[in-house]
């Protein structure tokens, strides 16, 4: 609907033009929003007075002559407010029509082929596999999967990706970590008074734990390895390898553990990519030589360092260590060259907002790769902020340095929240908002509960379709809905939420904001259920067959939206509860 109104008042200035009334030079493109106060009409747009500077006159005197030329079956009124506002009330067939449309579409309503032939890829999560997933990568986890849901359904082809960080010096602080919880009685659990690692074989006290892994789920892998191998711990002092041993082993154990979890939430990636295999493949010592090639790098302090300020970012950065150390930057820019090779239009990198710093820098490296220069303006970057835990409104006490946290799975599952309130309400707030989440809250099963607001709208709309069943009334077609006797406002309120749903979709899949879904969904669910409460004058299955049979079409129509929009969130749409 919002499409039609835009195209009608695009025809009414293309008149004036013709017509010479108006001589803007540069026109405008047409903007229609919804009024900020409902009671000045459905739609409005302010062209009137975009233009009348440009074309030097009254505002008033151009949306007077706009007017003019905007008579058409679909207003049943179009009226000049303020300083030049034009407000537009839809004619009852208008209303009837754009449901129809919805109903015709049905679980297809909102899906467009806007972002044909485009190829993305969304990598997402990517947490480091030394320890489990928190709160924050569950966070992070829902917006790169609702983002990929959108990106698909407006017809880009998707594909999700989490980057493996194998290598470098978090895998050898892991393997340290595990071989310093060696260093205790596996059996008891005790530190050993007389040392089973001499100290040039592993460090231990404060000062370690201070730069090392130190969560119970460390003592757990030592143990497991120990236990694996049938050895001792006496048994395996002696071996050279052990340290990287116990890397690769904790590594693998700890990734097995991430998938786990997050399949149990409901992501699944295409593609799980190995920072190690850069390394083994040479990818990254290639993204170098090109850099060198063009003038890029240069050697300084017994470092190698890329010029980035030559391509935007604040200063030079680091590619390799005095010590010969490769940094992690270097293998961010052999990943990056490794997605342009693979073809794909848009790259969008879903991180944690303390990455923020990182991203000049990055943009700067794919900007110098990419063919023609202009990788920069393919990589897209969501920053997505912390989540602070509470329970019954007070914090939930965190300390990651000392491995105390909780996680994903903890959320998800011990504490009985579940994937589906979980990902709403990480979807409740902009990305690059701080999120409160009240774990007391998120598994209430009351209103107070967003998912379940939702979700509770959802099935009491499946129960009324139940209740008509019940007295023998079949949903009507699209085309057989008396639809003519939906005439009050409240109705008609319901009909013009529902069909923002496209546009909605469209403007969340553009700006990458996954949000908008969220709040959408609410503010309908609100809708209805405040219909569903009067039910004096809103009974949906009543003796007036006519009057059901329409009010059933509209129920339809929400229960399509409703059922599109969780689905997008990654959220199910139960018929009971």
């Amino acid at each position: 609907m919002k499409d039609l109104v835009a195209a009608l008042v695009k025809r009414a200035l293309d008149q004036c033009l013709a017509d010479g009334v108006i001589s803007p030079g540069e026109v405008p493109a047409v903007v229609i929003e919804r009024p900020a106060h409902p009671e000045h009409g459905d739609w409005a747009t302010n062209l009137a007075m975009v233009l009348a500077g440009p074309a030097r006159m009254n505002p008033r005197r151009i949306a007077d002559l706009l007017t003019e030329r905007l008579a058409d079956p679909v207003f049943a009124a179009v009226e000049v407010a303020g300083p030049g506002f034009i407000n537009f009330r839809l004619a009852a067939q208008a209303f009837q029509e754009s449901l129809r449309d919805a109903l015709r579409q049905g679980e297809n309503y909102g899906r467009s082929a806007a972002g044909r032939g485009q190829k993305v890829q969304v990598e997402f999560v990517s947490a480091n596999p030394t320890g489990p997933l928190h709160v924050g990568h569950g966070r992070g986890a829902a917006v790169g999967d609702a983002v990929a849901n959108l990106l698909a359904f407006t017809g880009h082809e998707v594909e999700r990706e989490y980057y493996i960080n194998d290598a470098g010096n978090q895998i050898k602080t892991l393997g340290e970590s595990v071989m310093s919880r060696l260093s205790e009685d596996v059996s008891t659990g005790t530190p050993r008074s007389d040392g089973i690692f001499s100290t040039d074989q592993v460090l231990s006290g404060e000062d370690f734990w201070e730069s090392h892994y130190r969560g119970d789920y460390i003592r757990e892998i030592a143990h497991r390895y120990a236990a694996e191998n049938r050895s001792t711990v006496a048994d395996l002092i002696n071996d050279k390898q052990l340290p990287a041993k116990l890397a690769d082993f904790a590594g693998g154990l700890i990734l097995g553990g991430i998938k786990e979890h997050l399949k149990s939430f409901g992501i699944a990636f295409d593609k799980w990519f190995s920072e190690k295999e850069l390394f083994d493949s040479g990818a990254v010592d290639r993204a170098m030589g090109i850099l060198r090639d063009k003038g890029l790098v240069y050697e300084k302090d017994g470092a190698t360092w890329f010029k980035a300020t030559e391509l935007g970012d604040e200063k030079d950065r680091v590619l390799v260590k005095a010590d010969g150390a490769t940094t992690y930057f270097a293998s961010d820019i052999a990943y990056h060259l490794d997605k342009y090779e693979r073809g794909f239009d848009r790259v969008i990198d879903v991180w944690g907002a303390d990455h923020h710093g990182y991203v000049p820098r990055l943009k700067a490296a794919v900007k110098a790769l990419a063919p023609g220069g202009n990788g920069d303006d393919k990589l897209e970057v969501i920053l997505v902020q912390l989540v602070n835990l509470l329970r019954g409104g007070e914090p939930v006490a965190m300390s990651t340095r000392a491995g105390e946290f909780v996680t994903l799975h903890d959320v998800v599952k011990k504490e009985g929240v579940g994937p589906d309130a979980a990902r709403f309400i990480f979807l409740t707030r902009k990305s690059d908002a701080p999120l409160d989440f009240d774990l007391e809250v998120a598994k209430s099963q009351s209103l107070e509960n967003p998912v379940y607001y939702v979700q509770y709208a959802y099935a009491r709309l499946c129960n009324i379709f139940v209740q008509a069943e019940q007295r023998g009334l079949a949903p009507p077609g699209p085309d057989e809905a008396p639809l003519h006797r939906l005439e009050m406002d409240t109705e008609w309120d319901l009909i013009s939420r529902l069909t923002d749903f496209p546009d909605l979709i469209a403007n969340a899949a553009r700006n990458l904001a996954p949000h908008k879904v969220t709040f959408f969904l609410t503010e309908l669910a609100g809708a209805f259920h405040r219909f569903y409460y009067d039910r004096e004058k809103h009974q949906v299955v009543s003796d007036d067959r006519e009057l059901s049979l329409a009010r059933l079409a509209l129920c339809q129509g929400l229960k399509n939206v409703i059922r599109s929009g969780l689905g997008l969130l990654g959220v199910s749409a139960p018929e009971r509860m």
